[in-house]
């Protein structure tokens, strides 16, 4: 699974411009993170269909990134993102984006992008 990471311009209209690319080729958008500092807006977004996704933007002519996302369920109770996050962090690994996907019940399912996915990945398994 992947996601696309976007520098947006921070003005008026710019994600609805995204979000028209993606909604044009039937990409559903799974989970969405969105944050602006001064004058620079970032959004990630994670797509049912990173083929589709992809060939959306790139007709859009929106420049975008791809990171590998992996996925791990919890327990929803508190403590378990510090716990995660303590794991990753002590084996070095820096979280780059990350998403809650779900919630059903006693459990949560998160997306987790890193810079080391092979890392990660091995760590996420024993959860």
């Amino acid at each position: 699974m992947k996601d696309c990471s976007i520098q947006l311009t921070n003005h008026p209209g710019d994600l609805a411009r995204v979000a028209q690319a993606l909604g044009r080729r039937g990409v559903n958008i799974k989970a969405l993170a969105g944050l602006s500092i001064g004058g620079t807006a970032m959004a990630r977004i994670l797509p049912d269909d990173i083929v589709v996704a992809r060939g959306a933007l790139e007709a859009a002519n929106i420049r975008f990134s791809e990171s590998e996302v992996h996925i791990v369920l919890l327990e929803n109770k508190a403590g378990e993102l510090a716990n995660v996050a303590s794991r990753l962090g002590e084996a070095g690994i820096n979280l780059e984006a990350i998403y809650i996907t779900g919630i059903a019940g006693d459990l949560i399912e998160l997306a987790i992008v890193s810079d080391n996915p092979k890392k990660t990945k091995k760590i996420l398994e024993e959860f």
